[in-house]
């Protein structure tokens, strides 16, 4: 773990080489691209790439599926920044890199932030390849990205998360998919550390604590945005059924396979969504 000191340098500079990448450009919206989810990064209009190793701070990524670029341009005409790829806690224990990469594109001006996923569904009517707008999350994840010194400088020591999935924005995300045909269901998202696939039993505990579909990712981004007054989206593209839920032998492939069948209509959602986020 890096020193308060150290992080708020790393923060500053990282900030400077995304606003100078921005070239008069002011993007409002960042967009996480989870999984298999990364195909949206293609779409951006004349977009101007910087790799996560050249931002100071930022993760150094290892799995597949995660490209680790960030992206500034357009994306319907709107101005976004795409954060192609993310670190997980299964990789690490330190917080710091994850932190640093979004109060960074705070710094750069961005209000809102919208996170993508894959996730597995723990109910019947929530299947393979279709949407669910995250309306709330469990952490099971054994770990908060906020523990630590807190830095003042971004946030408060405590943090209320009470609206942390924000329901207006979430509101336009539905009001997006209507007007579009696009199919999405809700539902809270639990998120275990991984990297092993849940049991069945585990499944049956999540289930039992109202859960609707369950990850490795994005609750420590949702702490750490709201901690910085970042807004927060999100949508999980349904991979796989919950372990006992069906005869399906979960795999990372068996995940990016599946994230790309659900890839065209989150590609639609989010072109359909930008315009009102």
């Amino acid at each position: 773990m890096t020193d308060l000191t150290s992080h708020q340098e790393n923060v500053r500079r990282s900030a400077e080489k995304i606003t100078a990448a921005c070239a008069g450009l002011q993007p409002k919206l960042a967009l996480v691209l989870g999984s298999g989810l990364g195909g949206l990064a293609a779409r951006v209009e004349n977009p101007v790439t910087l790799a996560y190793r050249d931002l100071p701070g930022f993760p150094v990524l290892t799995v597949a599926g995660h490209a680790g670029t960030l992206i500034v341009g357009r994306l319907g005409g709107v101005p976004v920044v795409v954060l192609n790829g993310r670190k997980h806690f299964y990789e690490t224990s330190d917080a710091d890199p994850l932190k640093t990469m979004l109060r960074a594109v705070k710094a750069a001006g961005v209000e809102t932030l919208f996170l993508s996923n894959a996730a597995g569904s723990l109910r019947p009517h929530l299947r393979v390849s279709e949407l669910m707008l995250i309306t709330d999350h469990i952490n099971f994840l054994g770990l908060n990205p906020l523990v630590g010194p807190n830095d003042e400088a971004f946030g408060p020591r405590f943090v209320p998360l009470g609206n942390a999935w924000d329901r207006e924005l979430g509101a336009k995300l539905k009001a997006a998919a209507r007007a579009g045909g696009i199919p999405l269901q809700e539902g809270v998202y639990v998120a275990f550390r991984g990297p092993s696939f849940e049991t069945a039993a585990e499944i049956r505990m999540a289930q039992g604590w109202g859960a609707d579909a369950v990850g490795m990712s994005s609750v420590p981004e949702c702490i750490i945005a709201r901690h910085c007054g970042l807004k927060v989206a999100g949508v999980s593209c349904i991979t796989n059924m919950g372990q006992g839920l069906s005869d399906e032998v979960l795999s990372h492939a068996h995940t990016l396979a599946n994230a790309a069948r659900g890839a065209d209509a989150f590609e639609r959602l989010v072109l359909a969504a930008v315009q009102l986020l």
